[in-house]
């Protein structure tokens, strides 16, 4: 099994539903996030294009934080959702400096603090909580080893991007376009 998502960039109209959400359920501290919208525009007027994009940790096949982290609290569960212990976390900072993404924070508890895909609530059989309130359907989550499940079929029948892919750490956070 291993976990990914996708994000519709062609659905997401950019009403931050999912990083409401995600503040709720995992008691994100007012200011911090562990999940952001980007608008993006390209091109030149009068000829220009708007992406919204929903963006978190890519939870990376290749981690360079899971290999960085001095301690072992940076680690990658069997389903390769990347979590931080955060009682095993000293705080040092490694990790967000090696992730591309900028997907990571230090809380003011002291502890690096990220996306989960809400490891917590997978165990109970639900979706991320990110996914469950999208007002405009826009994410996809699912097992990538099962080509039967949602995100395995959008994958196949959409054209997809992958940000920073010269990166080499293989993110599991697809963008459809």
């Amino acid at each position: 099994m291993r976990y990914a998502m996708a994000i519709d960039t062609l659905k997401c109209v950019g009403c931050s539903d999912c990083v409401v959400a995600c503040q709720t359920e995992n008691n994100v501290p007012i200011g911090y996030c562990r999940d952001w919208i980007v608008e993006v525009t390209d091109g030149t007027y009068p000829n220009l294009t708007l992406e919204n994009r929903s963006e978190r940790c890519c939870h990376c096949t290749n981690a360079p934080c899971v290999r960085c982290c001095p301690t072992g609290a940076s680690h990658k569960t069997e389903e390769g959702v990347v979590l931080v212990t955060h009682s095993d976390c000293i705080g040092c900072a490694a990790c967000i400096t090696s992730c591309p993404y900028d997907a990571r924070y230090t809380h003011p508890e002291g502890y690096v603090d990220k996306c989960t895909f809400c490891y917590h609530r997978l165990a109970d059989g639900l979706l991320p909580a990110c996914v469950s309130v999208c007002p405009t359907k826009c994410l996809y989550f699912g097992d990538l080893d099962n080509p039967e499940s949602k995100i395995s079929e959008v994958l196949k029948n959409r054209k997809w991007k992958l940000l920073i892919p010269e990166a080499g750490t293989e993110p599991k956070l697809y963008f459809l376009i």
